[in-house]
């Protein structure tokens, strides 16, 4: 699973993902590209999930890059604790989408390949997304 290796504290505040993008909203690697359409937390198990299905229907063709990755610790108290005592401890990580993130890309298969490898691993994924072509594409 995909977690930091170190981190400079151990609990994160929670936060408000306010806006659109402005960092890895642009194609830079692939081809294609699946796009978050709307802002929400992605857990390392979502994007593991959602990079199986990708590479399964690639069939080893082609490359696939994973543009986010999950440095947001979510903590959780356990189950019937009393109020107070402080902050829980971490228990799984989330990456931060905001609309317009691109969260994978491909290259090296035809358009019809793409699109179907794209939408299985959107099905994976807990935000609405959009399959986007680098705009100099021919096919």
């Amino acid at each position: 699973m995909l977690q930091p290796k170190k981190t400079k504290f151990r609990k994160m505040h929670k936060m408000k993902a306010k806006g659109n993008a402005t960092r890895g909203h642009l194609l830079s690697f692939g081809t294609f590209g699946l796009k978050a359409q709307e802002t929400g937390w992605i857990t390392q198990r979502q994007i593991e999930a959602a990079r199986v299905a990708l590479t399964r229907k690639m069939k080893r063709e082609g490359q696939a890059w994973i543009r986010i990755f999950p440095d947001k610790p979510i903590t959780k108290k356990p189950l019937e604790v009393r109020m107070g005592k402080g902050k829980g401890a971490p228990e799984y990580w989330v990456a931060v989408v905001k609309p317009g993130t691109i969260m994978f890309e491909a290259e090296g298969i035809t358009l019809p390949e793409a699109k179907e490898a794209m939408r299985l691993a959107a099905q994976k994924l807990p935000v609405s997304t959009r399959f986007i072509v680098r705009p100099d594409y021919e096919a």
